[in-house]
């Protein structure tokens, strides 16, 4: 794809080949995107889905030398990558743990290379991954090892976005992790990144403090005082816009939201129980700090629900959407 191409060309990766990624996927065929979508996993393994959905369904296989055209009714355009054993709906298998990585590598580096737009992740089950010896914590570590990017991770639904200051750790290792370099960057990356993939001119952040009310000025932790406070300061006088730290108990309440771009929690579960809570299906997960787009879905691999046909595709239809939107706000990207 060059960057005289206005049409745009999304890279979808499956996940977890045992859960719901491949039943979403294939789906996909029958559904209108204004972009050319293209599946990076095992084709006969979506074939196989596709009949325990009892879906008709035409793969076709990427060139990546074909310019990028509009969506053809149940037509798959796929990527191939075989897996190394066969799946069994809701059954884990490890030793597919590294063609789940490599759906997830090409992806990345073919947005590197200007081959996709963005990509767009479905969900992948960390446990097995790491049973097979592997050492991997997320999505969004992963990708950005590949792409030498920053990772932010941001989750958005309607009316609220939440970014993490922190992603995967254990809570016992959290506060040795925020550091006045590390908040510093988490920061200046959601300031900088909300303005280049979301035109938002002048974010407004919200900032959770770490402790229960903040710290209570030190009687509940130091760590507001020692680190977040001081941060906050000095990026206030770079220009950012930053309000806190607050306490998270109330920062998730009209009074602070209305006139907000987003809240920093300083953790995983300290955010995004409320945005799921608010708005989970509707939600798309998004890595700022990145040289590529990222989005993907706000939910897990469902086992249960792989091949049943109950699987909603909400939530990949809205990363989806979001990698377009990102996409045309960049000048960066075709």
């Amino acid at each position: 794809m060059t960057s005289s191409q206005s049409f745009q060309r999304l890279a979808i990766t499956c996940g977890e080949p045992a859960g719901i990624g491949p039943d979403l996927c294939v789906a996909l065929a029958w559904q209108y995107h204004d972009c050319e979508i293209v599946v990076i996993a095992d084709p006969d393994m979506l074939s196989q889905r596709a009949k325990l959905l009892n879906l008709e369904l035409k793969i076709k296989k990427f060139d990546p030398l074909d310019p990028a055209t509009p969506h053809e009714t149940g037509v798959l355009k796929v990527f191939p990558v075989p897996v190394n054993k066969p799946v069994n709906c809701g059954q884990l298998n490890k030793e597919n743990s590294r063609y789940v990585l490599e759906t997830i590598r090409l992806a990345a580096q073919g947005c590197m290379d200007g081959l996709f737009s963005g990509m767009v992740t479905a969900p992948v089950h960390k446990g097995v991954i790491n049973d097979a010896g592997l050492d991997f914590t997320g999505h969004t570590e992963y990708i950005a090892e590949i792409t030498t990017g920053y990772p932010v991770m941001m989750l958005t639904t309607p009316g609220l976005r939440v970014a993490l200051a922190t992603t995967h750790l254990p809570l016992s290792e959290v506060s040795n992790a925020i550091t006045e370099e590390s908040l510093t960057t988490v920061i200046q990356m959601l300031d900088r990144d909300l303005r280049r993939r979301f035109s938002i001119r002048r974010p407004n952040i919200l900032v959770c403090g770490l402790n229960p009310h903040a710290g209570e000025n030190g009687h509940l932790g130091m760590e507001e005082i020692e680190v977040i406070i001081p941060v906050l300061e000095k990026l206030r006088q770079q220009g950012i816009r930053l309000q806190g730290p607050l306490p998270a108990d109330t920062v998730f309440t009209p009074k602070y939201l209305d006139q907000a771009d987003v809240v920093l929690a300083m953790y995983h579960d300290q955010g995004l129980p409320v945005l799921k809570h608010v708005g989970f299906g509707a939600a798309v997960n998004i890595t700022l700090g990145l040289p590529i787009i990222r989005t993907s879905v706000d939910h897990g691999t469902a086992l249960e629900l792989a091949g049943t046909g109950l699987a909603s595709g909400s939530s990949l239809d809205t990363a989806i959407n979001t990698a377009l939107e990102m996409a045309s706000y960049n000048p960066m990207h075709f």
